[in-house]
């Protein structure tokens, strides 16, 4: 058994005590009466930016009558659910701005208002639909484990009993306007993401050396920087992406907002992004087709030529020799379908499809998410998936000439059927999130998983996995949020826990989204 934490009681208390208040309040339905706006100074920034918090502070205020349509009108599926307080109001899908529902300048940040609001800049970002808004990330957790990355393979919080800034995010952004159906529109987006995250965006050949280099504790990442390309009378609407993006499948996101809780299951280490175009086809107003190529997961383009690097150590020769075997021209395919009421959507992708041979993160994804919709408190997200790589060596074998042997935090290899050097490395998982609306600003959330890293391939340790989560969502205002939360992780064959030497982990951890 693991080691016990005095303060997971304790912290599971607090959570239940926030839990029952909320649940027995007099009417769960009822938001708390807004807040007054107050006068501003609109030539002061700070002035502004204080503003901007103050009178939104509270629950969402009503929506502006005369606002243009944020989605296309009926026969097309209603939006399923609100933020808050959920992470989103469409049922997730990778690769695309949502096609129907998408406007630009919709999103409210107080930076944006602050910048924006009563000066020519303000008017120029308005007028060429340019926003400018982020979040910052902290968080913390105490846990069983001990030591630097005791609570790996957990993620998202690896190293236990500390605080830390998960993410710092700035997005530059302009969505393109899909809600019409008479002119061609246009969008982008320029992500920066600095914090411990960025381990679990890392792509090689792009700011990868803080990691596989170094292991740097936090470092930096650009996890989003592509251009958009709507085309409206094609079908429902045609959408192209170029450039870098999150891979199109999972519930679970590397943008913390995205995410109905602090933690992220085992299943997430899958590959994090994918580069190259894409396209999605609105096929009716309930189908949804797309189709891309891209230069594999978690790999840059580049990084098909000769590799001929420096020593990090000595900066003297380094590694010279094999290209990552994972930068080849790889297939996604994805299709959706959603009813008319919204209350289901399905998901099925087969994602960063090549050769399949041992890259840096060369993933074979075929899997899916469903999400089905009990009542207007009531949600559930289910994820399923198999993935592999072919030809990953065993761990007895070394990295030596290999196209990794230059790391120092090289891809992790396999545990093959005794006498094979080489095998396939496989994976599947089953994942859910059963979430219970508690008031308009409040949800509680239970996450069930169980993951079978059949060859060690992906958490260094060759067995089976369970996890149970119970998390709640208080949103103080659209724009700051607090998660507690607590989990419990079990390996079921080998000890995978604090440096390997345990099979049970608890980690009772709470994080705040605070956005700008």
């Amino acid at each position: 058994m693991g080691k016990q934490c005095p303060t997971a009681a304790v912290a599971l208390a607090l959570l239940l005590v926030v839990f029952s208040r909320q649940a027995f309040a007099d009417d769960l339905d009822q938001p708390l009466p807004p807040v007054p706006p107050v006068a501003t100074d609109e030539s002061n920034f700070f002035s502004r930016l204080y503003h901007a918090y103050a009178d939104e502070w509270g629950p969402p205020k009503p929506a502006d009558p005369n606002a243009p349509a944020s989605r296309r009108p009926s026969p097309f599926p209603p939006s399923p659910v609100d933020t808050p307080p959920y992470p989103f109001t469409e049922w997730p899908f990778g690769g695309a701005t949502t096609i129907g529902a998408s406007l630009p300048n919709s999103i409210d940040a107080p930076l944006q208002k602050a910048v924006g609001t009563g000066n020519p800049l303000g008017k120029t970002l308005d007028d060429a639909h340019i926003q400018i808004y982020g979040w910052v990330n902290p968080g913390g957790n105490f846990s069983t484990a001990s030591g630097y990355a005791g609570n790996a393979p957990a993620q998202y919080m690896f190293t236990p009993n500390i605080v830390q800034l998960d993410q710092a995010v700035l997005f530059i952004e302009r969505v393109p306007d899909t809600v019409q159906k008479d002119h061609i529109d246009w969008g982008f987006r320029v992500s920066g993401l600095y914090g411990e995250n960025y381990r679990y965006a890392t792509a090689l050949g792009l700011f990868s050396n803080q990691l596989l280099y170094h292991n740097h504790f936090a470092g930096f990442d650009m996890p989003m920087v592509y251009g958009e390309l709507y085309i409206p009378n094609v079908a429902e609407g045609l959408l192209f992406r170029l450039g870098r993006y999150p891979g199109v499948p999972d519930i679970e996101s590397q943008i913390a907002p995205y995410n109905y809780m602090y933690s992220h299951s085992l299943s997430y280490v899958d590959a994090a992004t994918n580069t190259g175009l894409i396209g999605t086809l609105k096929l009716t107003k309930n189908w949804m087709l797309q189709l891309g190529v891209t230069a594999g997961s978690d790999t840059m383009p580049w990084n098909a030529k000769q590799i001929s690097l420096v020593n990090p150590v000595t900066g003297g020769p380094g590694y010279s020799g094999k290209r990552d075997p994972g930068v080849q021209p790889s297939l996604t395919a994805c299709a959706q379908y959603q009813t008319d009421s919204a209350y289901d959507a399905i998901y099925l992708c087969a994602n960063g499809i090549n050769s399949g041979n041992w890259g840096y993160n060369n993933l074979q994804w075929y899997g899916g998410t469903y999400y089905h919709k009990f009542d207007d408190k009531w949600h559930i997200a289910v994820e399923s998936y198999y993935m592999y790589q072919k030809g990953v060596l065993d761990v007895s074998q070394g990295y030596g000439s290999t196209a990794f042997a230059y790391m120092v935090n090289p891809p992790l290899e396999a545990h093959c059927p005794i006498g094979q050097v080489q095998c396939t490395a496989k994976e599947w998982s089953i994942l859910a999130y059963l979430n219970y609306k508690i008031t308009p600003m409040d949800n509680f959330t239970w996450r069930a998983e169980f993951f079978n890293d059949e060859n060690g391939q992906r958490t260094g340790t060759a067995t089976r996995y369970t996890n149970v989560a119970f998390g709640l969502q208080h949103w103080f205002s659209p724009s700051v949020e607090i998660r507690p939360e607590i989990a419990w992780y079990h390996s079921l064959d080998n000890p995978a826990f604090d440096h390997g030497t345990q099979h049970f982990l608890t980690v009772v951890s709470s994080d705040l989204i605070w956005h700008f």
